[in-house]
């Protein structure tokens, strides 16, 4: 590990070797740090926060072992991909995800996303019908169910967002990468099923994700997205934003959601079918909390296989 500028580190830190392959492929103008093994249909992986590729280390191999690609990516901002200033949008953020689809010669995936990135994956699969044939999203409400729930339910889903409303304050990134970024853990422990964070694969994440957001510009970018969502609810943009996302989705879409997830919370979640025009499936998992993939790591891994091979 590089270290520099303090308690910076060097986006090397998330090279890591194992049975999978590093590239870094340019898409809708940026460049991305990818993850891939296995060759066949893609299943493409999108981290959440405060994560970066590594929340898929152990899909991987397993994912294309069953005869697929298995691909996870850095997202704008996030890991080894670039860190612009701009573009966290979730129009952006879409692209990214259709421009690196085409970029690595699929003319479709399926997409797999967890928290925040499956509220990307949810907006992909909205504004790019064509270039997702399956969906998988965990831990993450369609993106107009967690909009109407904050509004809606003050004493619920609105109380669990607060650590997101804080990430509105200005230079709350300092404060993410401070005492070698243990609000980082502080949070996975907080959103965390009490299973999991008292177990034995909790340090080992915490360290590497509390590691990743010390990248230089890597806080700033992981916040800018939930400002985005936040600014935008009073924009033209963000109106545009929830005029397409009503469209419903076609794509054959699985929603898996921790019963102990208290970042979004499961009556926050559960109306999101109403939104899939395609075949839907509902699964509430028990003792689990806004992490599944990393939780329960073998059903999950079960279920994405199952959707992708049906």
């Amino acid at each position: 590990m590089t270290e520099q500028r303090g308690d910076a580190v060097d986006e090397s830190c998330v090279l890591t070797e194992g049975p999978w392959t590093h590239r870094f492929v340019g898409a809708n103008g940026s460049r991305f740090h990818v993850v891939e093994a296995g060759t066949g249909p893609m299943v493409l992986f999108l981290h959440g926060f405060p994560e970066h590729w590594w929340a898929w280390h152990r899909m991987l191999p397993a994912v294309a072992d069953a005869g697929f690609r298995a691909v996870a990516m850095d997202l704008r901002g996030y890991g080894a991909s670039d860190k612009p200033p701009r573009g966290y949008d979730g129009y952006t953020l879409a692209a990214d995800v259709a421009g690196l689809i085409r970029a690595l010669g699929e003319r479709s995936a399926t997409l797999v996303g967890t928290g925040a990135g499956g509220m990307i994956a949810w907006t992909a699969a909205s504004f790019h019908p064509n270039l997702v044939r399956r969906l998988v999203v965990l831990g993450a409400p369609h993106p107009l169910r967690l909009r109407a729930a904050i509004f809606a339910d003050p004493r619920g889903q609105f109380a669990a967002s607060t650590p997101a409303l804080r990430f509105q304050l200005p230079r709350y990134e300092h404060l993410l990468t401070r005492d070698d970024g243990r609000a980082v853990e502080e949070i996975m422990r907080r959103w965390g099923g009490r299973r999991w964070v008292t177990g034995a694969d909790f340090a080992d994440y915490a360290q590497r994700y509390r590691e990743a957001m010390r990248i230089p510009q890597a806080a700033f970018c992981a916040l800018e997205g939930y400002r985005w969502a936040f600014r935008s609810v009073l924009r033209l943009h963000g109106y545009r934003f929830v005029k397409l996302m009503q469209r419903p989705l076609a794509a054959p879409t699985l929603q898996l959601h921790g019963a102990q997830d208290v970042a979004a919370l499961p009556r926050t979640a559960q109306g999101s079918g109403r939104y899939v025009s395609g075949t839907y499936e509902w699964r509430l998992l028990d003792e689990v909390g806004h992490f599944p993939h990393l939780e329960t790591p073998e059903l999950v891994l079960g279920e994405i296989l199952r959707w992708a091979k049906s």
